[in-house]
């Protein structure tokens, strides 16, 4: 259990293993490279760059699949999050990526859509995911994507979720 007593070493590597084992439940996330960083609640996807992203040669710029598949990631990943956040704390939950059962249940997608507002240049790429709404049925999303300046996003989303019944 969680309590004022715990060490901060401990709950850091239950939070980390919980983040893990989440991104572990999303096949093509290692294929991408993307990785989360992740300060207390809060999470950034990464996505570090790699000629296998280019779709557009002559810009060259990030083909918009990855980039959809990317905001895509970063939303479920943060409504996962959001959902197990409490249970974490807790210590009621304790994910384990290396253990092969499976981790936390993923919200489906329902609809997502995405405004591409500029090109995403042959480099590193973040995104951050807001939840609007954590619902048990239904959850919705806002998430941004950008490169050199968060101010600046190449990228934004909106998504709608079923969320996993049962837990």
């Amino acid at each position: 259990m969680s309590g004022r007593n715990e060490p901060l070493e401990r709950i850091k590597s239950r939070r980390d293993a919980a983040v893990a084992a989440i991104v572990a439940g999303v096949p093509y996330v290692a294929w991408l490279g993307i990785c989360f960083d992740r300060r207390g609640d809060e999470l950034t996807a990464v996505l570090p760059f790699s000629d296998k992203l280019i779709g557009n040669p002559v810009l060259p710029a990030i083909h918009g699949g990855v980039t959809a598949a990317f905001l895509e990631i970063a939303a479920t990943v943060e409504l996962t999050w959001a959902s197990i956040w409490d249970e974490v704390e807790s210590g009621r939950m304790t994910p384990d990526a290396s253990v092969p059962s499976p981790g936390p249940r993923l919200a489906k997608t329902i609809d997502f859509s995405v405004d591409y507002l500029r090109s995403g240049l042959p480099r590193d790429s973040y995104a951050r995911a807001r939840v609007v709404r954590l619902g048990r049925r239904y959850s919705s999303v806002q998430v941004e994507a950008w490169q050199d300046n968060r101010a600046r996003p190449f990228a934004m989303a909106n998504g709608h979720f079923l969320m996993p019944q049962g837990g």
